[in-house]
């Protein structure tokens, strides 16, 4: 059978051939939601490792890319609240990692930007014809935004599913 991305039940059973290709899955899921390839790699490779932090030089010769593209690569993990930078008393090289709960922050930082984006429509509504495919645009967006952040409180939902999850643990 072959090691197939798109088919999970395709990953192999050994563990080293399993983490090349679970990064590689992840960089293509993480490439199809509209981010890059290398980021997707970074942030898969970072998903499986138990260490408290890897430095920049390890991530660029595990997923044999370069060191440039690590750092900018890395810093728009960061700005996406998907890595963050760990310190180690008496080390110059900063290291990369995730939270246990990168998800969790994932959610409240998307709750942020939607409750911005309603604001920016509520704003626009006013300047717009009303009756206009324009205001019908804006007043869609800021009621979609406004439903997503007043209807689908995703990060209190997740908070309790992993409550409800860990409690039967």
């Amino acid at each position: 059978m072959t090691s197939d991305p798109r088919h999970p039940e395709s990953a192999p059973a050994q563990r080293a051939e399993f983490h090349t290709w679970f990064v590689d899955a992840f960089a293509g899921f993480w490439q199809g939601g509209g981010g890059t390839r290398i980021g997707g790699r970074i942030a898969g490779y970072l998903l499986l490792s138990d260490a408290d932090g890897v430095s920049a030089d390890e991530l660029a010769r595990e997923l044999d890319i370069s060191r440039g593209s690590v750092s900018s690569h890395v810093r728009k993990l960061e700005q996406g609240g998907f890595v963050h930078r760990v310190r180690r008393p008496g080390a110059r090289t900063h290291y990369f990692a995730m939270d246990a709960d990168v998800w969790g922050g994932f959610l409240k930082q998307e709750q942020t930007y939607l409750a911005n984006q309603r604001a920016l429509a509520e704003r626009a509504l006013d300047h717009v014809a009303a009756g206009g495919l324009a205001h019908e645009r804006v007043r869609n967006m800021r009621d979609y935004m406004g439903w997503m952040v007043d209807n689908r409180a995703l990060d209190t939902e997740w908070a309790r599913f992993k409550a409800e999850r860990d409690a039967q643990a």
